[in-house]
């Protein structure tokens, strides 16, 4: 017992079993071998490492946006002049990643709360049992007092008054020397798993740069001061349009570095996509058309609260920082390598199906991959060989009546019987 079990882990310990091979001398067949074969080397070298870099590990950065709107405008209604600068005109004024620059507007001045005649349109009324007390229109702008104002033929109301009219939209826009403004843009991104912290004023971005640069894709991609009407143009706009009812712009700042470089290689790359506002949309049915929203700007005169109510339309930039950084690893690299390899058993799986199911020799070739054993002739195999080699020992081994002289004519052999 003892024995059998060091011979059974001997055997486990140090012996090697190897599937057996067969070698097929078929053209077809390795011709569609080595070209599958070549197939997957070429998607493992040209897709898995080369385009897709499987040998690298990434990280995405966590980042920051800062931003600084400059430029002065100018506006004359009714003979009243107004310059307009960058704390009138950006909101909010806190430099976020997502701001709005006011390019045209409508004014209502000298609003105070009071009883006043709604506007004509929607609005209007036959008698006061049209204008329920104590109830709101959604396109309202104050409660109804249950009044029906005869010179207007519309509800009276309780709210700021004179109300809003806001059906004739400036055009051109108030505010077309918006297109000259400048923004500036300061960008900071961390990739915490390589310890990488990068700016986009980058090495050659420095403060003579900056004062004098103005960023165009070409000459000047890597300057951070960005022209409004630029930024319009590169999105696919048209300004005048735009400006006149407001619209949404979206700039991505692009971080794809290869860490396997120089760091100095990793600098952003800008680009500028028109989210809403396009001139192309004229369909005059939409819901919704532009961008606006409405502010107010409170004081007192005579110990009255009153308002001025400015309905805002603008340009909406949402700042959208991208990023992926890539760096060579020992693990990814042996995944990819691994799977690489397991891939190359396709090969294999596709000629056995062409020569075992498809060629007019299948049968031959089945033979030859498979062996097949019966077992009835293994067991009469077996009992042969015990048969001679009992007859051998008998031979040797002589006994009371035996002869051990082979082939004397009175020797005799014994020998079990096999059917």
């Amino acid at each position: 017992m003892k024995s059998q079990i060091t011979n059974t882990l001997s055997d486990f310990f140090f012996e090697y079993e190897t599937p057996r091979q067969v070698l097929v001398r078929n053209r077809r067949v390795g011709v569609a071998c080595r070209v599958i074969q070549a197939g997957v080397l070429a998607y493992i070298i040209g897709w898995v490492f080369i385009y897709e870099k499987g040998y690298q590990s990434t990280d995405i950065a966590v980042s920051s946006v800062f931003t600084k709107m400059k430029g002065v405008g100018y506006t004359s209604i009714n003979g009243k002049e107004r310059v307009w600068d960058e704390a009138d005109f950006v909101f909010p004024p806190q430099g976020d990643s997502s701001f709005v620059v006011m390019t045209n507007y409508i004014i209502t001045e000298g609003q105070e709360m009071r009883k006043c005649p709604e506007l004509q349109g929607s609005h209007n009324c036959s008698s006061d049992s049209d204008c329920e007390e104590g109830r709101f229109k959604r396109t309202g702008h104050g409660q109804m007092t249950g009044v029906c104002e005869k010179a207007t033929k519309t509800c009276e109301v309780l709210a700021w008054c004179p109300v809003e009219n806001d059906h004739d939209i400036p055009d051109p826009a108030m505010l077309l020397s918006a297109e000259n403004y400048t923004l500036f843009i300061k960008n900071s991104v961390t990739f915490p798993m390589f310890g990488i912290s990068r700016s986009n004023l980058v090495e050659d971005v420095d403060a003579e740069y900056i004062s004098k640069c103005l960023h165009d894709p070409k000459d000047s991609p890597l300057c951070p001061i960005f022209r409004l009407g630029d930024i319009v143009r590169l999105s696919g706009f048209n300004f005048e349009t735009i400006a006149r009812e407001g619209g949404a712009i979206g700039i991505v700042i692009d971080w794809t570095c290869n860490l396997d470089k120089d760091v100095k290689h990793c600098r952003p790359k800008y680009n500028f996509h028109g989210l809403y506002g396009n001139p192309a949309e004229t369909d005059k049915a939409r819901a919704s058309v532009g961008y606006n929203f409405r502010y107010a700007k409170y004081y007192l005169e005579d110990k009255v609260q009153k308002r001025t109510l400015l309905k805002v339309f603008g340009i909406r930039f949402d700042i959208i920082v991208q990023s992926l950084a890539r760096k060579f690893d020992i693990i990814p690299t042996l995944t990819a390598i691994g799977s690489g390899v397991g891939i190359f058993g396709v090969a294999t799986v596709v000629c056995d199906l062409v020569l075992l199911h498809l060629l007019p020799k299948r049968e031959f070739y089945k033979n030859m991959k498979f062996k097949s054993t019966d077992s009835h002739k293994q067991q009469y195999t077996l009992k042969t060989s015990t048969y001679y080699n009992l007859e051998a020992n008998a031979r040797q081994v002589p006994g009371p009546g035996r002869s051990n002289v082979s082939g004397s004519p009175n020797s005799r052999v014994y020998s079990p019987c096999f059917p």
